[in-house]
């Protein structure tokens, strides 16, 4: 028993170092919006000694920050559910249809995991150049899709493998195709993985901050992420109003991921145990 509890006793110490480890940035960003830019020089970290409130109401009261969220917002919409339909026509197909070359055109799909957009990021805005998609939202949302394919294949597949296969024998016996039982029977069944997939592609396009760099050049399409721009001058960098700008927008991709916790951690442990 006392073998026991100092185990628990570690995990514990180990997972509130590693909370910490995330949580820091995080205030240190929410107090940051206000403070001077002098304390935030001497005072990084620590709970601001005079509370500036006028760095956040500079961010609010700039019409602009909605126009941008709506942006983002639009951007992550349209990545979310690109990725989800695909993604699960796709891996429905693998976990239930075996066909010629079946584990190459898997592999090709998984392929995409071992190249960060980073690495591919002259030939992809070729690509989107030759296509017309520059300064176009689809110039941005396919790119993302494309990219976030891979992984959530690789998780709908093995939740999709996971679901009783007595299921799906008795939908063939009562004549039910396989567009009827992916819709009915596949989709209703796969809540936690779809929360799971979504969630992380809804972070990942609401903080993407490079390719839509690369793709617009017109300031009324820009996401939040560009949007900090605006506080940088020609001679300074207002830090402080940048960090109330960070902390009000990254809030709804916080809010999502706290709402979708529990669909999230049964999405990622439900196809790692059978039965």
């Amino acid at each position: 028993m006392d073998k026991l509890k100092n185990i628990q006793w570690i995990r514990l110490i180990f997972l509130m170092l590693v909370a910490g480890f995330v949580l820091m940035p995080m205030i240190a960003t929410l107090f940051g919006g206000f403070k001077s830019l002098g304390e935030l020089r001497t005072n990084p970290f620590g709970i601001p000694e005079v509370w500036e409130l006028e760095h956040y109401a500079t961010v609010f009261a700039d019409g602009s920050i909605w126009r941008l969220m709506k942006n983002s917002l639009v951007i992550a919409g349209l990545s979310v559910a690109l990725t989800l339909i695909i993604g699960t026509m796709t891996a429905f197909t693998f976990s239930h249809i075996k066909f010629a070359g079946y584990n190459y055109v898997y592999s090709y799909f998984l392929m995409g995991m071992m190249f960060p957009a980073a690495a591919a990021i002259l030939p992809l805005f070729l690509r989107i150049r030759d296509l017309s998609l520059l300064d176009t939202l689809p110039g941005i949302v396919i790119p993302q899709v494309a990219f976030g394919l891979g992984f959530s294949i690789l998780l709908f597949r093995t939740f999709f493998e996971q679901l009783p296969k007595e299921l799906f024998d008795a939908a063939r016996v009562d004549g039910c195709s396989y567009a009827r039982f992916y819709l009915h029977i596949i989709l209703p069944l796969s809540t936690p993985i779809l929360a799971t997939v979504g969630v992380f592609v809804l972070v990942g396009s609401w903080n993407n901050y490079l390719l839509p760099l690369l793709v617009l050049n017109t300031e009324e399409m820009y996401p939040w992420t560009l949007g900090i721009m605006q506080y940088r001058g020609e001679y300074g960098i207002a830090w402080n109003k940048i960090l109330a700008y960070v902390s009000v927008t990254i809030t709804p991709a916080i809010v999502f991921f706290l709402l979708a916790q529990k669909y999230i951690v049964a999405g990622l442990t439900g196809g790692a145990v059978k039965g």
